[in-house]
């Protein structure tokens, strides 16, 4: 790779594009500030602030891959820069590493403790290793540090979450519901890695709120039925705790889950889940 010399660098140039980069990230404008980023990085291959902007919209847009590589290159260039450890550790969370991630949000607290993304997806970690109290410690920690940003998951109990199901069903067609009471619905912590994998791309493990099992209606109808497994839908608890902020929506969340994954027991596919406004 060839790297440009620093004084053939209109540098003033470089960070006027870097402050629009900025500015078109926060709009949500992710193309837009790859787009600026990639002509700063024609110019010095290396730069450190376009890398590190590009990565921050890299993952905007889900690309875990891309954005693990380019917040990599950041940590090896500037080795005491935080907020390039916290996204490392984040997208290395989302790439099923977590041991990875695990090393990279302590290095990013040790560098800043007053980092919330970092406590963050450690808590999330931690989740997965059934740390639970762990794991809220360092949720109420991100949330004093910026409470917008990272507020604290709510707790969704047994009790709440037979009730939000019950009234999702009752919602449903009499026919429906006489199917639906041979699929059993099923609460586990967070999804496995194994179940992440199934999705190509990899399922990002904190976001996978539900998951149906099995053969669909329509499957049972065109194969042998005594071959079909026995289908399940499953709700990750973790996962939809962080997914809304209050009460009412953290429990409207869980409804439109629970009906999402009905919609694919039905043999419904993606888009025909969210026509029919079960997404």
């Amino acid at each position: 790779m060839t790297i440009t010399r620093p004084d053939e660098v209109d540098q003033q140039a470089v960070d006027a594009l870097l402050d629009l980069a900025e500015e078109a990230l926060e709009a949500g404008d992710t193309t837009q500030a790859l787009h600026l980023c990639g002509q700063v990085l024609q110019w010095a291959p290396q730069q450190v602030g376009a890398l590190f902007i590009s990565a921050e919209a890299h993952r905007d847009l889900g690309a875990s891959e891309d954005a693990e590589e380019r917040y990599r290159f950041v940590t090896q260039a500037r080795p005491n820069y935080a907020p390039a450890w916290s996204g490392l550790a984040t997208t290395r969370f989302d790439l099923l590493e977590f041991e990875l991630a695990r090393v990279a949000a302590l290095r990013a607290i040790r560098l800043d403790p007053g980092l919330g993304e970092a406590y963050y997806v450690r808590a999330m970690i931690r989740e997965r290793r059934s740390d639970f109290d762990g794991a809220a410690r360092d949720f109420l920690r991100a949330f004093r540090i910026d409470p917008v940003s990272w507020p604290r998951p709510l707790e969704l109990t047994d009790a709440m979450i037979e009730a939000v199901v019950h009234e999702a069903a009752m919602s449903l067609h009499a026919t429906v519901r006489s199917y639906l009471t041979q699929v059993p619905i099923l609460v586990e912590e967070v999804p496995s890695e194994d179940v992440c994998l199934q999705f190509d791309p990899v399922a990002p493990p904190g976001e996978l709120l539900g998951l149906f099992n099995g053969h669909s209606l329509t499957d049972r109808a065109s194969e042998d039925p005594w071959s079909a497994m026995p289908a399940t839908i499953v709700l990750y608890r973790r996962n939809l705790q962080r997914f809304a902020w209050h009460r009412e929506s953290l429990l409207e969340q869980l409804r439109i889950t629970v009906l999402h994954e009905v919609g694919h027991f039905l043999g419904l596919d993606e888009e025909e889940v969210d026509a029919r406004g079960l997404g």
